[in-house]
């Protein structure tokens, strides 16, 4: 990557950015806990935590159901959650470009309260800094949290198996329909809300109904195709979807036919995507559809030893086709 210069696709979330991670920095940064989950899982005394830093630049940093301060918090706990942690401390770092207006960092900052207090989360630390006029795009932030993992739970995305069902844990694409219609002059008036949202109760509640849970992984940046393709390329297995199955809000689906998207690689903040036994799946669900956010979970496929690293999708008309291997760039700035 010598004469190389980093691109737009690299951080998007698909095929590229997996390549920068290994040929950069998985290179100089390896060592035991270095980890291609949500979240590093650390010994600590007799018990363990999860760690996990994130950084976020969504623009406009305003958007329906939510604001680039919600989101910083909700992406974080978000990461924890999927190691089956309790989210307990995070720091958050700013930039912010000069003539940013104190009143709207004043509402972003309201936002980061308010979501905090809701999961149960405290942020103690900090940092800030202040950019020159057109070295920032307004403002940037960065969370680190810390959460203590709940006991005998041990998620991770190469822990997928044969036999397998995969459920999401609601509607999936609201996120990048939002920003994409917020921040695009494109003439298409839907009603489309993010579905950004904190998900630590919703974990809590699965991991109170069984602890045998493989995988859950945070189906942000990519969609829940680029996280089920991660699934499949560290576990080694394939993953079926079935087409009927995945829900898709009405508004978010006429957009997609609209522009020639697939909802399957827009962005989520509020969607999990968890792979755990079949014997484990009505536990899951009852104890997902109890809760605010996540009372849409389906379970949208199934894995097994066929086509490993591939992810195949069962039409409406029962014809089955290899879904695309994310790649270019997706959607940038959306989280």
């Amino acid at each position: 990557m010598k004469n190389e210069v980093v691109t737009l696709a690299q951080g998007a979330g698909g095929k590229q950015t997996s390549q920068l991670i290994h040929e950069v920095f998985a290179k100089h940064f390896s060592n035991p806990e270095f980890t291609a989950d949500d979240a590093a899982v650390l010994s600590l005394g007799d018990g363990k935590i999860a760690m996990s830093t994130d950084g976020f630049i969504v623009s406009p940093f305003e958007f329906k159901g939510g604001n680039i301060g919600k989101l910083s918090i909700c992406g974080t706990v978000n990461d924890l959650a999927c190691m089956g942690a309790k989210p307990e401390y995070l720091t958050c770092a700013f930039v912010i470009e000069e003539g940013f207006p104190i009143a709207k960092l004043e509402e972003i900052v309201t936002s980061m309260e308010e979501t905090a207090k809701k999961v149960g989360v405290r942020i103690v630390a900090g940092d800030t800094k202040v950019a020159g006029k057109g070295q920032v795009d307004k403002i940037f932030i960065t969370t680190t949290g810390v959460g203590r993992l709940t006991p005998g739970v041990n998620t991770s995305g190469a822990l997928a198996r044969p036999g397998d069902c995969v459920i999401v844990t609601g509607d999936i694409g609201r996120h990048g329909c939002t920003i994409l219609l917020e921040r695009e002059n494109l003439g298409i008036e839907a009603d489309v809300t993010s579905d950004c949202a904190p998900l630590w109760d919703a974990v809590e509640a699965v991991l109170s109904a069984t602890h045998d849970v493989h995988v859950i992984r945070d189906a942000t940046r990519g969609g829940v195709g680029t996280v089920l393709y991660e699934i499949a390329e560290e576990s080694n297995v394939g993953i079926t979807l079935d087409a009927k199955n995945i829900p898709v809000e009405g508004a978010v689906e006429g957009v997609c036919g609209m522009l020639g998207l697939d909802p399957l690689y827009l962005a989520n903040e509020g969607t999990m995507v968890i792979v755990a036994p079949e014997s484990e799946k009505d536990k899951i669900l009852e104890a997902l559809r109890k809760i605010d956010h996540t009372k849409k979970a389906a379970v949208i496929g199934t894995v097994s030893s066929d086509m490993p690293k591939k992810v195949v999708v069962t039409t409406e008309i029962g014809a089955k086709s290899m879904i695309p291997e994310p790649g270019g760039e997706l959607l940038p700035r959306i989280c």
